[in-house]
């Protein structure tokens, strides 16, 4: 059996609908998974938050923004940037209107 730790997944109050009305979640990865990874956890409890963050090819949606410990992953790795034990991601989506 591998070695987990989770992680806590801030979610902006647009999206907690979709995940009973929570405003976090928290996720157990194994030691080492990336931000693809935890998406891919993310996706399997919950499908319908999925497509509200990624597009049908798995990609990122550009308005949607994920943060690790406060920097943008597109900063860092992107998608696969290593998530640590102890760390958080946010999640924001831009807002566009006139």
């Amino acid at each position: 059996m591998s070695e987990t730790h989770e992680v806590l997944i801030r979610l902006p109050r647009t999206l907690t609908a979709l995940i009973g009305d929570q405003e976090n979640v928290t996720v157990a990865l194994a030691v080492g998974s990336t931000v693809e990874g935890l998406l891919d956890e993310l996706a399997e409890a919950y499908p319908i938050l999925d497509r509200r963050l990624r597009d049908e090819t798995g990609a990122i949606r550009r308005y949607v923004n994920l943060y690790l410990d406060g920097e943008d992953i597109r900063n860092l790795d992107g998608e696969k940037t290593v998530i640590g034990a102890g760390q958080d991601v946010q999640v924001i989506q831009s807002v566009a209107g006139g």
